[in-house]
């Protein structure tokens, strides 16, 4: 398991957590640490500018800082390694040739002697691989990249052998193997081929392109030639060739007369990889750039000559740039790191003079198309004049007075010797570093000139009292436009000496961890020097390879404490603060007290916490608080008075951890966390990186706690010149900016363990296990995301969840997986995590049991740790965790913990309040409801699960089981029903409505029941149940109030004898309703006199619209009107007036009078006059009118006497007796009385209405002959009263026959009779008769 775990068990950090519940993760606190770190990046990408900033252009520069003590040397040798005493056998004699160089990719030196290869691993100092297949003298070796394509994938590079009648090409593979030290070695393999090509030419200085190309110069010719090679020979190609681009591709099949010694020779020929070109350098100091193109083919973009010229117009009257001195002897690509538009090619002169190359503002020719820029010579470095002599430097000691940190001498402290360099003939450069040797005084030595960038002289560092520089010499062109507002570059710059002469030198490779990924100027070793080794440098030499090591800030710094210790001399340290500033002093010194990996004297290859020195670092940590200074508050003021607002300048303690924790996360903090891979996802970054940040992160944060007093002020540290209550605020604003570093420093350190345990448990395995959205949000985290927002928390929860399950399923306890992930990256899995992980492990314990009582026990203690952590369960694992709860027939748990988690997503009840609101609008009251809605369906969706389980076909067999299906069921049931959850039941009643089991839940009248069916949105249904609710649960009144609002309802699509039939059950249950209910007794009666007045409208409403139905479809507005009729309820007074009159029926006109008791005699006249002469236009037989007139008359008579408001008799009478007075030929004397008797109106009323008109003597009563006629009608009716009375079933009693009152009435009606009625008379005669003999 790759983890960093110090022998002090984590130092307390990440021992065993204790059972209490961690606290959530702060993602606020976390992103506003993470915008500190944001700030320190900005400073650091600002605070060195690049290379073309500094260099301004069409000027020169001089300016050097020179030190003759050891502490501020910019270069230290670091070994000299000799070259293996083997080698020496193969020198026989005096006259062998013998050449050597190196190639550093593959960690070899090549030499030669005769037609031997030898290739030496420097780091492994005897091994050597030899390669004697091919019998000429090699002069020289290359090493390039292969085409594509064309070789197996294990050959890497290609060795590039000349001799001076050949080229060879060698495949190389190389592979990492374990070293005889700590480190890993390059173990190297040679693959003969067969492409080789003989020259007429020797050739020499070797390039190769990233695509495969190789290119060479002649030595004898100086022409630029191609080494063309590819898979198979063809007609116009063989398989090798050479292509002289210097005079047409042709020249290598012609055989050569002439020589062009007398024209000028390429002697050096350079590949720009980035920018994809090719650089050339002639004796005659002429530079050219080229173009590779199409295959065998180059474009020549420039040539550039007369720089001796253009130097010296650069800087007029300079004794450096001589026309003897004068001689380009190296060219030097500048990375796009370094100057990404500005600098683009270095050429070191041999007496040191450097010329810098910008492109211009314009294309050369067509060169657009290539996108290609011309270049021009920029800017002159000239080389330091007051070098100290090697011999000299190394036996100085530091002088006194002190020379300030930073202080560019003008003059060198008197020295007998100052030395000035003039025979350069090897240099290399890199990242701004300059290295070039030249021989030394004796023949066994060489010097080597070393330049680095003054970082605190070119860079913005915040100095307060950095000391000002001696004035130097400055030259410019008259007409200079680009001047730069940086200062000018300043360098260290030191002359060391080392045994042998020089054959060739190159930089150690190493990749720039900080720069490339994390935008920092390459120059900038101070964002650099915490996460990197420095810089190395190998010479090598007739003697061995001496390797060079760069000195950076950090060392210095670290000098400087040594020298403290060994002399207390506190005057260097000062200084060196005053120099690169407080901030960044601060920063440093934190390094050094928790032993940044990185520090001068800790192993490259050990990356181990360089705790070595104890002194140092608590000397470190003094200077850090000492330097540190305090945080100063500082007030808002207008027009002089305070606003009481302001803000904290932190102290230098504080900015120092802020910067140099943010320098050790750089690297990867904007890096995404997985790249794609060959197959799948993979990390990002590699596992070694991660652990070498991680070792740093956690030696700072174990300074940090050990050392709390570092961020406290010292006591009796007042300011007096400050209010107390502001110095209070800068201290807190300090403390809580601290407090919220340190908590990002320790989620960042558990944030890399849990990045590390994932690649232990095979990361590409687990992104498999991981649903699509999860595998979308890795590949867009980078690790500030993982560290600091909600998306790294649900990754971080899915991946765990993944690794849990994956470690389950390999039957490893839950606790043993928890402990790991809690001790490794705790809050990465919290003790809810663990809760919810021992929960699923209790469940497959339960799975496994066969003992009931094990498995009851199993699933409750599972339920439990479930509840617990339910704030941290998500649905999805929700719903699987209720889907094993369904399988294994535990109701409990599949009710319960859904209703449990429907209460933790709404803490607030947001989501309740917007059920009971109904809602309708997004936003988080909405998730939050439809996260508890998403609960409650995994409750109905259990219940579904255990009724279909109960519901399976059962046998003899499975008769026990079925048994227990239907307890789980029936106790599934019951739990939903005792929960007291509103929300919840009304889904749940919902559910069961729908299912039709409606009648069930009548039956069982849970809680909620009621307000679920009165609550919005209502419904036909919910109203029906409603009321059936009340019957059922003895409320008739309230039953009949929600029956007489559904029957009244317009939202509501309902038929009319629907809504009538709803009126007459309200009715029966008002009637119902007992008389000591509630104390509502006369309340009560006067609602059912309501109602059974609107169930009598309600019936007149439905006979009208019967009455008019067969006309629907007259007209279309008649149509809508009637079909209006059944929509709704009317009131009688709309009935009248919108159907009654407007469709003109007498007999609906009756019907309403008669319903609301409305008198109106005027009205009723006109409506029984109307009755009538309807009859009379419907038929014209006076019989037929006579008969349709009774059987209207006896209906009306049924249904309306004795309404005054509908069946004035005494006017019905009138009406009837004239319509028979009309037609007396035809009907018979009697035909009225008798009409009426048939239409239920009793004897005497009749005997009244007529007795009235016979003495009335109104028109038409006042005529004889009708008086007459109407006494025969009288004498008919006394006639069948007798009759009716003396029948023995007849509803007449005897006792209410008014005997007297009639006898006398004959009397007079038979005294008042003409002659001529003779059958009147024996009527009148016969009834006394009765009279007499019955009573």
């Amino acid at each position: 398991m790759a983890f960093y775990s110090p022998s002090s068990s984590l130092g307390g950090y990440n021992n065993q957590k204790s059972p209490e519940r961690a606290p959530p993760i702060d993602l606020t606190l976390l992103h506003n640490a993470s915008t500190v770190l944001e700030e320190q990046f900005a400073k650091d990408s600002q605070a060195i500018p690049e290379l073309g900033e500094i260099l301004p252009n069409g000027q020169a520069s001089s300016s050097y800082s020179i030190f003759p003590d050891d502490v501020r040397v910019p270069f230290q040798k670091r070994k000299l390694v000799g070259i293996p005493e083997a080698l020496f056998q193969y020198y026989s004699n005096t006259s062998v040739n013998s050449h050597m160089g190196l190639i550093p990719e593959i960690e070899r030196v090549w030499i030669s002697i005769d037609h031997k290869l030898f290739l030496w691993d420097y780091n492994d100092s005897q091994e050597i691989s030899s390669f004697v297949d091919q019998p000429y003298v090699i002069t020289h070796v290359g090493l390039v990249k292969p085409k594509k394509g064309l070789f197996i994938e294990e050959i890497s590079h290609l060795l590039v052998i000349c001799t001076p009648v050949s080229v060879l090409l060698i495949a190389l593979s190389f592979s990492t193997v374990s070293g005889t030290s700590t480190r890993f070695r390059k173990e190297v393999k040679l693959y003969a081929t067969d492409l080789t090509i003989s020259t007429e030419v020797e050739m020499t200085s070797v390039a190769g392109t990233v695509d495969g190309r190789i290119f060479m110069c002649g030595s004898q010719d100086g022409s630029l030639y191609e080494l063309h090679y590819q898979e198979n020979e063809g007609w116009f190609g063989k398989r090798i060739q050479l292509v002289n681009h210097s005079v047409g591709g042709m020249s290598s099949l012609l055989p050569r007369f002439t020589s062009t010694s007398a024209e000028d020779r390429i002697i050096s020929v350079i590949a720009d990889s980035e920018r994809e070109c090719l650089y050339t350098l002639t004796e005659k100091n002429v530079v050219s750039l080229y173009k590779p193109t199409s295959e065998k083919s180059v474009q020549h973009i420039q040539t550039l000559s007369n720089l001796y010229k253009a130097a010296q117009d650069r800087c007029p009257g300079s004794p450096a740039i001589t026309p003897q001195t004068f001689q380009i002897v190296s060219l030097h690509p500048i990375s796009l790191l370094e100057s990404r538009s500005g600098v683009q090619l270095l050429a070191i002169t041999t007496n040191g003079v450097r010329l810098y190359f910008s492109p211009g503002l314009s294309y050369g020719g067509s060169m657009q198309t290539l996108g290609m820029r011309t270049l021009q010579l920029s800017h002159v470095r000239l080389p330091p004049s007051n070098l100290i002599h090697p011999d000299e430097q190394e036996n100085l000691h530091r002088p006194a007075p002190t020379i300030p940190f930073g202080a560019v001498q003008g003059q060198p402290p008197r020295q007998s010797r100052p030395y000035i360099v003039s025979a350069i003939d090897s240099s290399c450069y890199v990242d701004g570093l300059t290295v070039a040797a030249q021989p030394g005084d004796v023949d066994t030595v060489d010097y080597l000139l070393c330049l680095s960038p003054d970082l605190t002289r070119i860079g913005s560092l915040d100095q307060l009292n950095l000391p000002q520089p001696a004035p130097q010499p400055t030259y410019s062109m008259y007409s200079s436009q680009n001047v730069s507002s940086r200062p000018p570059m300043t360098e260290y710059a030191t002359l060391l000496s080392i045994p042998g002469r020089t054959w060739a030198m190159a930089p150690v490779p190493q990749t720039p961890i900080a720069a490339d990924v994390a935008g920092i100027n390459v120059l900038n070793e101070l964002g650099a020097q915490v996460s990197e080794h420095p810089r190395q440098f190998m010479i090598l030499t007739n003697v061995g390879v001496t390797f060079l090591v760069k000195r950076r800030s950090l060392d210095y710094l670290k000098a400087v404490i040594e020298e403290l210790q060994s002399e207390g001399n506190v005057q260097p340290i000062i200084e060196f603060r005053d120099s690169f500033g407080r901030n960044q002093t601060c920063a440093m010194l934190l390094a050094l007290a928790s032993g940044n990996i990185f520090l001068e004297g800790s192993d490259p290859a050990s990356n181990t916490i360089n705790l070595g020195n104890s002194d140092l670092a608590a000397v470190a940590k003094q200077a850090f608080y000492d330097f540190g200074e305090k945080p100063i508050w500082s007030e808002r003021t207008v027009y002089g008075k305070s606003e009481h607002q302001g803000t904290a300048i932190f102290s230098g303690r504080r900015e120092g951890l802020a910067l140099y924790f943010s320098r050790l996360v750089r690297p990867i903090w904007k890096i995404k966390l997985v790249v794609a891979g060959p197959t799948n996802l993979q990390l990002a970054v590699q596992e070694a990186r991660l652990i070498t940040i991680q070792k740093n992160l956690y030696a700072l944060k174990d300074l940090l706690d050990k050392n709390p007093h570092l961020f406290h002020s010292s006591p009796g540290d007042s300011a007096a010149s400050r209010a107390p209550a502001m110095e209070q605020e800068a201290w807190k604003a300090e403390q809580a900016s601290i407090a919220q570093l340190l908590s990002l420093l320790t989620r960042t350190i558990e944030a890399l363990s849990f990045v590390l345990l994932l690649n232990d448990y095979h990361f590409a395995d687990i992104m498999t296990k991981c649903d699509v959205e999860i595998q979308k949000l890795v590949s867009s985290l980078t690790f500030e995301d993982l560290i600091t927002t909600q998306n790294g928390l649900a990754v971080s929860r899915a991946l765990v969840n993944v690794i849990i399950d994956q470690q389950i399923g390999q039957q490893i306890s839950v606790d043993t997986i928890s402990e790991v992930l809690q001790n490794r990256c705790g809050s990465f899995c919290s003790t809810d995590d663990v809760m919810l992980y021992k929960a699923k492990e209790n469940i497959r314990k339960a799975v496994e049991t066969s003992s009931v009582a094990e498995k009851q026990n199993w699933l409750s203690e599972s339920l439990r740790l479930y509840t617990k952590g339910a704030r941290i369960l998500d649905f999805e694992k929700l719903r699987e965790i209720c889907g094993d709860f369904q399988l294994l027939k535990y109701a409990k748990g599949a009710i319960d913990l859904p209703l449990v988690c429907a209460r933790v997503f709404d803490p607030d009840n947001i989501g309740m309040d917007y059920w009971r609101s109904s809602a309708n609008s997004d936003g988080r009251p909405r998730s939050a409801f439809e996260r508890r809605m998403q609960c409650y369906e995994l409750i109905l969706d259990s219940l579904s699960v255990f009724e279909q389980q109960g519901n399976e076909p059962s046998t003899v067999q499975n008769a026990h089981s079925a048994e227990e299906h239907e307890t789980v069921k029936d106790y599934a049931y019951q739990l939903s029903f005792s929960s007291d959850d509103e929300m919840f039941h009304s889904t749940l009643y919902d559910w069961l409505i729908s299912r039709h089991l409606a009648d069930d839940l009548l039956e069982i009248r849970p809680p909620f029941l009621e307000t679920h069916l009165k609550r919005e949105p209502l419904s036909a249904e919910k109203y029906q149940l409603l009321w059936q609710f009340y019957v059922k649960d003895g409320q008739p009144l309230r039953a009949a109030e929600v029956l007489l609002a559904l029957a009244e309802s317009t939202e509501f699509q309902l038929q009319l004898d629907n809504r009538l039939e709803y009126l007459t059950l309200a009715v029966g249950n008002a009637k119902s309703h007992p008389v000591s209910a509630g104390g509502r007794h006369e309340t009560a009666i006067a609602f059912l006199t309501d109602l059974e007045e609107k169930l009598e409208v309600a019936q007149v409403q439905l006979e009208m619209y019967s009455t008019l139905l067969p006309h629907v479809n007259d007209a279309s507005e008649v149509g809508v009107k009637i079909n209006a009729l059944a929509s709704r309820l009317y009131t009688m007074s709309e009935l009248y007036q919108d159907y009654a009159i407007p469709f003109d029926l007498p007999i609906l006109k009756l019907i309403c009078l008669h319903v609301a008791e409305h008198r109106d005699e005027v009205m009723l006249r006109q409506v029984w006059n109307q009755i009538f002469d309807q009859v009379v236009e419907e038929e014209s037989d006076p019989v037929a009118q006579a008969d349709q007139l009774s059987a209207t008359l006896e209906k009306l008579g049924r249904r309306f006497y004795p309404s005054i408001f509908a069946f004035p008799l005494q006017l019905v009478t009138d009406l009837l007796i004239r319509f028979s007075l009309e037609r007396k030929e035809v009907l018979q004397s009697g035909w009225a009385p008798r009409v009426l008797a048939r239409a239920g109106i009793p004897y005497v009323e009749i005997w009244d209405a007529l007795h009235d008109m016979y003495e009335s003597h109104i028109p038409p009563f006042n005529a004889q002959a009708n008086v007459q006629a109407i006494s025969s009608d009288i004498a008919t009716l006394f006639t069948d009263w007798v009759e009716e009375v003396k029948r023995p079933t007849s509803s007449i009693s005897r006792g209410e026959f008014p005997v007297s009152r009639i006898d006398l009435a004959v009397d007079q009606y038979m005294a008042e009779l003409h002659a001529d009625r003779i059958e009147t008379k024996s009527k009148y005669e016969a009834v006394k008769r009765q009279l007499r003999r019955e009573w």
